[in-house]
Parts: structure tokens; sequence; C-alpha cells
């Protein structure tokens, strides 16, 4: 057996073909173009290519975006006072902060004051509470991501045995939350493993979907799962260069092993990474129509 590829790229490609009509009707029909605001803290480069990215698809997608790159050193307080002039912002649907931000900054203070109605990440403690009792305005971009992966590829959920491997807030935990709910593309039995799991593999080679969100390369291997497994793969890892000078990836699954047994599989890149940005592109639609009434 060898696994069927399951496509982010092209997956998040007809998404945004959908957004694209819908923004463009928004527009026609209501005068509304949903606006989404990146604010990006220091210079690391991952952060300045994911920002680079976001702001160029919001242009290709017909979404008004604003970009606001800040010194390293800021003061927190000079952080909030913006973050609080944008949430007074009728332009603005959707807030970003990029993180990670530097140490002398709290991520969990700067979360918190986003208004949750623009919390288009779904990581403020209102929408987290909101997901969990499955009545969610928005879900997280990544967690929301793989779940459209399996619903877009035919993987039927309801009933199935689904075991995440990590338990961060950012994919574990939400997106073990979302496949549980009772609803359409959920429904599922979830069994959530960490660092202190007792006997990993045990969990792994029972389950009819694995989603990989450890943190280690290639940590799952062919011996880890069983025949007609579904896998996703959320790990990203830089692990050299080509000749060309051109990073190799690979993701938190050994994939070429894997995808022998699998039934299907998503590649890295290009599997759950482009659907992170789409799925932000989603809430930050979604916001707009919310705020209008819609």
């Amino acid at each position: 057996m060898t696994a069927e590829i399951i496509s982010g790229t092209a997956i998040s490609r007809q998404i945004r073909e959908e957004l694209k009509q819908e923004v463009a009707q928004l527009k026609e029909k209501h005068n509304i173009i949903p606006g989404l605001v990146t604010v990006l803290v220091g210079e690391d480069p991952a952060s300045q290519s994911y920002v680079g990215s976001k702001v160029r698809t919001c242009e290709e997608l017909g979404i008004y975006s604003e970009r606001h790159d800040l010194p390293a050193d800021i003061d927190e307080q000079t952080l909030m006072s913006l973050i609080d002039r944008l949430n007074k912002d009728p332009k603005i649907n959707g807030i970003l902060v990029q993180l990670p931000l530097p140490k002398h900054i709290s991520e969990s203070n700067v979360l918190i004051a986003i208004d949750p109605r623009k919390d288009v990440d779904g990581f403020h403690p209102i929408n987290v509470g909101k997901l969990m009792i499955g009545e969610p305005d928005y879900l997280p971009c990544t967690p929301h991501g793989i779940q459209e992966l399996l619903i877009r590829s035919g993987i039927e959920t309801e009933g199935a045995d689904i075991v995440v491997v990590g338990r961060s807030n950012i994919v574990g935990k939400p997106v073990a939350n979302i496949l549980m709910q009772k609803r359409a593309g959920a429904n599922a039995t979830v069994t959530v493993c960490h660092t202190r799991t007792r006997d990993l593999v045990s969990h792994t080679r029972r389950a009819d979907i694995l989603i990989v969100a450890a943190g280690k390369p290639k940590d799952v291997t062919a011996d880890m799962v069983k025949e007609g497994v579904v896998v996703i793969d959320v790990g990203v890892h830089r692990i050299g260069k080509t000749k060309e000078g051109k990073n190799i990836l690979c993701g938190d699954v050994d994939f070429e092993s894997v995808k022998e047994k699998a039934k299907a599989i998503t590649p890295v890149p290009g599997g759950v990474g482009p659907m992170t940005i789409v799925m932000l592109m989603t809430n930050t639609v979604k916001a707009a129509k919310l705020a209008a009434g819609l």
C-alpha cells in the first residue's frame, strides 16, 4: 500500500477561490471589505516570512490589510496601546499579533487585550471557552485547517479512533476539542498523548487517524502505526540545505516509511502549512460578517 497524498496546497487553493468569491459578494452586495491587521514585534526571519505571506494572501483575496512592524525593544504598554486602537478601528475585523513575542512582553496579556470579536487566531480565553462548549465563533487556524483537510479528502471522522500526539494550546488541545464535538466533520473518539504518556506506541498503533504535533523531527516511524492509518503531520523542521542553499524540511513523521503503510498522509511541506493561512482568512471574513450582523 502506498498512501494517497493529502495536498494542503491543492485544498487551500480551492478554499481561496471560494473566499475570493465571498469577499467580492460582500463588497458588491453590502459594501463590506473584511480587514486584517498583522502586528510583528522584532525581526525574526520566520515570523517576517509568515507575516509577508499573510499580507500577500489578503491582497490576492481582496481583503484590506495593514501591517505594523515594531522594534524588538518596544515596551508592553506601547504594544497594548496599539492593540486598543486597533480594537476600536471599524476598518479592522481581525487582529493577529505574530508569536513568539520578545521575552519582556507577556503573550497572555497581549492575547487577552485583543477584542474577542477580532481574535481571528482563536486564542482569546473567551474563544477557547466557546470552542470547549461547542459554540465557537472562530476555530484556531491550524486545527481548523486539519479538520478541513479531513473533510475535503473524504475521510470519515464519525466514530473514528483519533490519536493526537502533542498537547499544545495551539494545535494539540484545540484539534482534540474540535474533533470530539457532536457535529459533522467530528464525532470522533479522541486520545491525546504527550511526553508523559506511558507506552505511546500502544496508542498510535490503534489510531484510525493519527495527528502528530510532537515537535520532534521524524519522531513517528512505520512500526508505530497500523496498516491503513490516515496521518496528519503538523511538524515542520529544517534539517539541512540543498546545494542551491534551499532549506530541506521534514515533519514529525518519517514520511518515507510511514507512507508505505498509511491509507493517506500529508506531506511536509505542502500539507498542513498552507491551510493555516487560508483558515486565518476564513476567520477574517467571518469576523466581518459577524460585525455587520450577517
